[in-house]
C-alpha cells in the first residue's frame, strides 16, 4: 500500500464536538476502504483562500494514511458525498532521495 497526505477542509459552522464526529467518521471511512491510520493533525480553523460554499474559513485536518491504490477514487467519492467536507485534497507521498554531502 502507498501512503498519502489526505487534507479535508471541515466546515467551521459546527461545533467543536460536531467537527470531531466528522474527523471520526473520516477514519473510520478510511479503515473501512481497508486502510490504515498513521497520523492525524488538526490544523485547526484558518482562513480560505476565496470564498467556498458561501464559507471564509474552514477547519483544516491533515492525515497520513496508507490505502490500497485501488480505493482511492472511492476515498474521493464519499468525500464529494459528504456535505461537511469543503474540500479534500489526496496526495501520493514520495520518498526522498538521501542526499550525500561531500
Amino acid at each position: 500500500m502507498k501512503k498519502y497526505d489526505i487534507l479535508c477542509i471541515i466546515k467551521t459552522n459546527l461545533d467543536i464536538e460536531s467537527v470531531e464526529q466528522v474527523i471520526k467518521n473520516i477514519e473510520d471511512s478510511i479503515k473501512n476502504f481497508g486502510g490504515n491510520i498513521l497520523n492525524v493533525d488538526k490544523l485547526g480553523r484558518k482562513k480560505l483562500g476565496y470564498e467556498i460554499e458561501d464559507s471564509r474559513d474552514g477547519f483544516y485536518v491533515n492525515f497520513v494514511s496508507e490505502i490500497p491504490a485501488d480505493k482511492v477514487a472511492d476515498l474521493k467519492r464519499y468525500f464529494k458525498l459528504n456535505e461537511n467536507v469543503i474540500r479534500a485534497l489526496i496526495t501520493v507521498q514520495q520518498k526522498l532521495a538521501a542526499v550525500s554531502s561531500k
